[in-house]
């Protein structure tokens, strides 16, 4: 390889990494402005707590709006063990 391929090969990288900073530089402040939605949005669904009953069981409280809903996960299927009543 010659000297001149790698040189132009590092720029085109180096030009990579800064277009893609940039993007992210933008979302980031795009987010923190309100003027997009953060990957995590905080809308009608919410996990409330987890607890773990085993190696590969949990237990999940969820908030639906303002009702709260009992879940045993697994890998062979979810049961629904029930909704709490409203405090």
């Amino acid at each position: 390889m010659s000297g001149e391929f790698l040189l132009s090969l590092l720029q085109a990288a180096g030009a990579l990494l800064a277009v893609l900073g940039l993007l992210w530089l933008l979302a980031r402040g795009a987010r923190q402005a309100g003027l997009a939605s953060a990957a995590h949005p905080q809308g009608r669904l919410r996990l409330e707590a987890r607890l773990p009953l085993d190696a590969k069981r949990r237990l999940l409280l969820l908030r639906v709006d303002e009702r709260e809903v009992v879940l045993v996960v697994g890998p062979h299927g979810d049961t629904l063990l029930g909704w709490l009543p409203p405090p």
